[in-house]
C-alpha cells in the first residue's frame, strides 16, 4: 500500500536484511548456514559481513581448547 511504502521500514529494506545476517553471525550460527539463508556464497558473506565477526577471538580460543581437551 502507499502507506507501507512511505513507512521508515520500507525505505531501507536492505538495513533489515543486513541486521538479520549480522545477528545470525554474531549469535554463532555457522557461516555456511547464514550464507545459504541470505542467498550468498560464503566468500561474499565474509567479504560483506567480516566486521560482524570481529572480537570473537576469546570465544574461538575457548571453543578450540574445549575441542582439544575432549579429543574431538
Amino acid at each position: 500500500t502507499p502507506a507501507q511504502c512511505a513507512s521508515p521500514l520500507a525505505k531501507r529494506p536492505y538495513d533489515l536484511r543486513h541486521a538479520a545476517v549480522s545477528t545470525w553471525l554474531s549469535s554463532g550460527v555457522e557461516p555456511q548456514e547464514v550464507a545459504a539463508r541470505a542467498g550468498h556464497s560464503v566468500a561474499v558473506l565474509f567479504r560483506v559481513y567480516a566486521k560482524c565477526l570481529d572480537g570473537g577471538a576469546a570465544t574461538a580460543n575457548a571453543r578450540i581448547e574445549r575441542a582439544l581437551r575432549s579429543g574431538n
